[in-house]
């Protein structure tokens, strides 16, 4: 069977899986943020944290509880790692330095996980399970929350009231998250990752030199690590490690739970807003976009060019034999077009146009279909200015889910786009202006520079992939991705929820024959040109001195 074959043969088996689960699950969840009862183990937690999951909240108060519970989270995961050389379980493991300790903690609680660090020699146990694996598991909870605060200022109307950000913080965590994180962890022990508390083995001589590896709980932490579109490995190899995915199946169904929330999210957005159609007109623009890229990606992967290339089948540098090119093209896309950052393969080895696709779909905002809640209220933002852009051109009120667009709706939907296009480029900039930061260019030219622009692109997109040849351990930039990741997370989601108690103060417009209708496959092509046309005009110019110049070269 040729590898094109099993290729296209894995994307079918995905997509027929994501199908599979679609309607249940988004029903599921629009369940969960809707009923009025509460589990008697989230009355216990908010008995415990002095919560009232009762009290609807406006804007400010949900974003204050946003706010509140990240730097907390933040607070304890820094402090976790300071006293690392003190604590039980460390392994011998030393204490982290300050300034990878806040890169580590602002990467966590922003749900990115860039690691400046080699997992299976820096942290113990208990910093792995107890600070890393948690964060992973609320990180992806408040994602959903603020999404699911965006679908209700959408569906509410003549209030400014979005729903309690504890509840929806809590019934994300104990009610999704946990339950499929347990079915999925049975399933890659079952597969051969591993799930233990060991301390360091001696494995075999290397070299002259002794081979040392730990075990840890690995399964636990790698489905969360998916399934919250985190990304950060428990080993410096990532999902390319066999500890962590060890066969073509593990590597499919990694892919898959990468995949399940975004995507279900889109049918709960349906559900939640009385009009399922709503929902397949976003996704259909988010499957779109992902089939384009992997379809591309696979091409500047398979494409024989070179003695090499044609003996090797394609470009099989820097991939894991295990997986193949069409394995490894299918997962770059789906972790760089959501805000996961695992990789199974290492972008900076891909060719030059292959890089490019990974970095270009983090660029786009990671919405098709994103992170877990990050993607869903990525996309309805660029659906309000796909919706006021057709307003302009003919000559009509823009409206959407019979809310109307006004200067107050567009100002929000307008800074959020413009805040992560700016950290990337002052960022990329400074670095490259200033002597030291460029001494961890491991390449010259176009290829050192993308890894400069790669870097600030997956951090302040809250991705955390890396183009594996920037030795970004270092007080620059352990700070300034540090920073990058805080703003990226943090500053998007105050005009996501200012946005939201807009549209739910609003009255709702009686749909006339000149209304736009957004259900159709019209608006899911507007859709995704505005989306490729925004990126394009922001982008185009640092892509042309990075992946571009390499790819053409």
């Amino acid at each position: 069977m040729s590898p094109v074959l099993v290729g296209v043969l894995q994307l079918l088996a995905l997509m027929a899986a994501l199908a599979l689960a679609y309607v249940p699950l988004g029903n599921y969840l629009a369940r969960v943020y809707s009923s009025p009862k509460h589990l008697r183990i989230e009355k216990w937690i908010y008995k415990g944290i002095g919560a009232d999951p009762d009290t609807e909240m406006r804007w400010p108060a949900y974003l204050r509880g946003v706010l509140a519970f990240s730097v907390a989270g933040a607070l304890f995961l820094y402090l976790l790692q300071r006293l690392q050389g003190v604590l039980p379980g460390s392994l011998g493991f030393a204490s982290i330095d300050p300034d990878q300790a806040f890169n580590t903690a602002a990467s966590f609680v922003a749900n990115t996980n860039w690691q400046s660090y080699y997992g299976e020699q820096a942290m113990g146990h208990v910093v792995q399970t107890a600070g890393l694996a948690v964060q992973n598991f609320v990180s992806a909870a408040v994602g959903i929350a603020v999404a699911v605060a965006l679908v209700r200022g959408f569906a509410r109307s003549r209030t400014g009231e979005l729903g309690n950000f504890w509840a929806d913080l809590v019934r994300g965590v104990v009610r999704v998250l946990v339950p499929i994180a347990v079915v999925g962890a049975v399933i890659l022990v079952a597969c051969g990752v591993i799930q233990n508390f060991s301390g360091i083995h001696e494995v075999g001589q290397f070299m002259g030199g002794s081979q040392q590896w730990n075990g840890g709980a690995v399964a636990s932490q790698e489905v969360i690590k998916e399934l919250g579109t985190n990304g950060g490995g428990y080993f410096n190899a990532n999902s390319a490690h066999p500890f962590e995915n060890p066969t073509p199946f593990t590597n499919l169904f990694e892919i898959f739970l990468i995949l399940l929330i975004p995507v279900a999210l889109t049918r709960t957005f349906g559900v939640m807003t009385g009009s399922v159609r709503q929902g397949y007109a976003i996704l259909a623009t988010m499957a779109t976009i992902w089939l384009s890229f992997v379809a591309l990606m696979m091409w500047t992967e398979f494409a024989h060019h070179g003695p090499a290339l044609q003996a090797a089948g394609g470009a099989m540098e820097g991939k894991e034999v295990r997986f193949g090119i069409g394995g490894s093209s299918i997962f770059a896309v789906s972790t760089t077009l959501t805000s996961t950052g695992a990789v199974d393969s290492f972008h900076s080895s891909y060719t030059g146009l292959g890089g490019g696709i990974t970095m270009l779909g983090m660029m786009l905002g990671e919405i098709a279909p994103g992170g877990v809640g990050s993607g869903l209220y990525g996309m309805l933002v660029m659906a309000v200015i796909a919706v006021f852009i057709a307003g302009l051109m003919v000559g009509r009120t823009p409206e959407y889910l019979g809310k109307k667009i006004g200067t107050r709706e567009i100002k929000f939907a307008a800074c959020y786009i413009l805040i992560t296009p700016a950290l990337v480029l002052v960022f990329t900039a400074a670095a490259m202006a200033l002597p030291t930061p460029g001494d961890s260019m491991t390449n010259g030219g176009a290829h050192g520079f993308s890894e400069i622009l790669y870097a600030y692109t997956s951090a302040s997109n809250n991705n955390g992939s890396a183009f594996a040849g920037l030795n970004a351990d270092t007080q620059w930039f352990n700070t300034t991705l540090g920073l990058a990741m805080l703003l990226g997370r943090f500053l998007p989601m105050v005009f996501v929820l200012a946005l939201a108690g807009s549209l739910a103060r609003q009255q709702p417009v009686p749909t006339t024959k000149g209304t736009l209708r957004t259900e159709k496959p019209l608006f899911s092509g507007l859709l995704v040109g505005a989306v490729l046309i925004i990126t394009g005009l922001t982008y185009f110019p640092a892509l042309a001195l990075g992946p571009l110049a390499e790819g053409l070269a």
